[in-house]
């Protein structure tokens, strides 16, 4: 099941309650190509391979690239983000209730930025709108285990696969290039951590870019009283949409979560920042064509720590580490009972 552009602007015009959903979800959109694209270029930022500048439009490029290449040829990951809750029952209900959670990432994910904490976007929408299936439902039937056990299995690979496949990737490139001049190797090197980076960026697009498309996806079908519906075929226009939304939150920026991960955590050479770039596309692209949904920045996170980590664990700053990881580990809690509380205020407001 699809629906058409001119099919959907009618039934925006016609009914507020999808309009205020098509607007929080592209504010979504919106807040994780400005928050969580970052994390994509960190690295070939933090080493002076290429400019903030430069970075953030190349980033802003590959975010759309992926989004739309990757959704294209493979939407697994959208399907899995749609069926892992239950909003059936009440249209109306269900369709409040997804505002909820909506609105729910965009206050915790804009309150990490302030303070320049690497948050993970997709474990706050995945927490958001299981509270809000909870509160709607009145207890877990609103949640599909077999879908969110995918969840787990993403948390293990953005986290343990990342970090293993940094310290493997910086090891192999040193035993390659341990008898060349380090001066010869360095033009190399940084073009290659630009096209890195530009392959992080196409992997973030094609991770969350899918992740929100479902959601996308399921506020229609809940405005039409469709919430049944099982699979659907995402609409190119949808694809466009959410690439240039991605892509505009993209080319605001977020200079201060590039500082956090790219410099803060572990000081990078650029061969290291290329190897954490390569490391972490390769994970992202396993997670995307499997059908897990991973944090993108969980993945780079992990994948710049085992770089440090493999040079000696000195090498990574374990007190940026270990803000982090306390931020990762209250976004499930912290975005559920958000997204919780104000599924159960909307509803008895609206």
């Amino acid at each position: 099941m699809t629906i058409s552009f001119f099919e959907f602007i009618r039934q925006v015009i016609e009914n507020p309650a999808l309009l205020i959903t098509v607007i929080l979800t592209l504010g979504v959109i919106l807040v994780n190509g400005w928050t969580d694209a970052p994390n994509a270029i960190a690295t070939c930022v933090s080493t002076r391979a290429i400019g903030p500048r430069a970075a953030i439009l190349m980033a802003a490029i590959f975010n759309f690239l992926g989004v739309f290449v990757m959704t294209m040829v493979n939407a697994n990951v959208a399907m899995t983000i749609y069926n892992m809750v239950d909003f059936g029952g009440n249209s109306g209900d269900a369709l409040v209730a997804l505002c909820a959670s909506l609105f729910a990432i965009v206050v915790w994910a804009t309150t990490a930025w302030y303070f320049g904490i690497p948050t993970s976007e997709s474990h706050a929408l995945i927490a958001g709108i299981s509270g809000a299936a909870i509160a709607l439902q009145g207890g877990f039937s609103g949640i599909n285990g077999g879908e969110w056990i995918k969840v787990i299995y993403g948390l293990v690979l953005s986290t343990g696969l990342g970090f293993g496949m940094g310290w493997v990737t910086v090891k192999i490139i040193e035993f390659i290039f341990k008898g060349f001049d380090r001066r010869k190797t360095s033009g190399f090197f940084k073009y290659s951590q630009i096209g890195g980076g530009a392959a992080m960026a196409f992997m973030h697009g094609a991770q969350d870019g899918q992740k929100f498309m479902g959601v996308f996806m399921l506020g229609i079908f809940l405005a039409n009283g469709q919430g049944g519906v099982e699979s659907f075929v995402i609409p190119v226009w949808l694809m466009i949409v959410c690439s240039l939304v991605m892509a505009l939150g993209t080319s605001i920026g977020g200079y201060k979560i590039i500082k956090a991960v790219g410099m803060d955590m572990v000081k990078l050479e650029q061969y290291q920042g290329f190897s954490a770039d390569v490391a972490a596309a390769g994970c992202l692209l396993i997670s995307s064509v499997t059908g897990i949904p991973v944090s993108t920045t969980h993945t780079k996170t992990t994948s710049i720590m085992g770089v440090g980590a493999a040079k000696r664990l000195s090498s990574v700053n374990w007190g940026v580490v270990k803000e982090m990881v306390w931020t990762w580990v209250l976004t499930f809690p912290g975005c559920g009972i958000i997204g919780f509380l104000m599924a159960k205020f909307f509803i008895w407001i609206f």
